[in-house]
C-alpha cells in the first residue's frame, strides 16, 4: 500500500512539473501605469525599426504588450482590445523566443508552450535582422471560426491586432516592424497549425539599439 502511495505521489509530481513547464503564467498587465504616453503621442512617434538591442524583454513588459494586442479588456464578457469581425476572435498570437514558442492564452493570461525550439530564424526567413529580436510575435487566424472560411476577414482582424502591437510597442518604449515575410511551411509544422489556420503577420520586437 505504501509503495502504491509513493508511486501515485511521484506521478502527480511529474504531471505537475510537466504542466508548469508547458504553461508560463504572466504577471497582471499594467495597462494603466506602464506608460505615460498618450494615444496621440504614440501615433506621432510610431515608426518601423529593424535593429534591436541585445536585451531581454521581461515578462512584465511582455504581459502588457500581449494584453494590448488582443487580451481581455472586458474579462466578464471575454471581449478583447482589438476589433474582431462578428466577435469571432480568430487571431491567436504566438510568441517565439530563444526558450521556445508559445501561444498566448487570454483566458488564463498565460503562455502555453507549443515548441521547445527557437523559431526566430523561421520567422526571419530571408531577413536576418529579425533573428536579433528577443521576441517575435506571429499572428495566426483560425478561419474555421467564421461561418465560411474567409481569409479576407482573417486578414482584417490580423491588421487590427498588428496595429495594437505597433502602438503598444511605441508606448512601452519598444521597437517593432510588421512583416508578412516568414517561412510559413516550417512555422505551420512547428506551431502545430492545421489547414484552417492562416499565418498573416509577424512582429520582431526589441528595445531600441543605442
Amino acid at each position: 500500500m505504501m509503495n502504491k502511495t509513493i508511486l501515485l505521489l511521484l506521478v502527480w509530481a511529474l504531471c505537475s512539473c510537466t504542466e508548469a513547464q508547458t504553461r508560463v503564467s504572466l504577471p497582471a498587465p499594467n495597462a494603466g501605469k506602464a506608460s505615460k504616453m498618450t494615444l496621440m503621442q504614440a501615433l506621432q512617434n510610431r515608426h518601423s525599426v529593424r535593429e534591436y538591442a541585445d536585451k531581454v524583454i521581461p515578462d512584465a513588459t511582455l504581459s502588457t504588450l500581449l494584453w494590448a494586442a488582443c487580451g481581455y479588456n472586458r474579462p466578464a464578457e471575454k471581449r478583447i482590445t482589438a476589433p474582431s469581425a462578428m466577435n469571432v476572435q480568430d487571431i491567436s498570437v504566438y510568441v517565439c523566443r530563444a526558450d521556445g514558442a508559445y501561444r498566448y492564452n487570454p483566458d488564463e493570461h498565460a503562455l502555453d508552450r507549443v515548441s521547445s525550439k527557437d523559431l526566430r530564424a523561421s520567422v526571419a526567413s530571408r531577413q536576418d535582422f529579425v533573428k536579433t529580436a528577443p521576441v517575435c510575435l506571429v499572428l495566426v487566424s483560425d478561419l474555421s471560426k467564421f461561418r465560411s472560411p474567409d481569409a479576407e476577414m482573417g486578414a482584417l482582424d490580423a491588421g487590427y491586432v498588428s496595429e495594437n502591437i505597433c502602438l503598444a510597442c511605441t508606448a512601452l518604449g519598444l521597437c517593432t516592424v510588421p512583416r508578412a515575410t516568414m517561412d510559413r511551411e516550417t512555422l505551420t509544422r512547428e506551431l502545430g497549425l492545421q489547414s484552417h489556420h492562416r499565418l498573416f503577420i509577424n512582429h520582431p520586437i526589441g528595445w531600441p539599439k543605442k
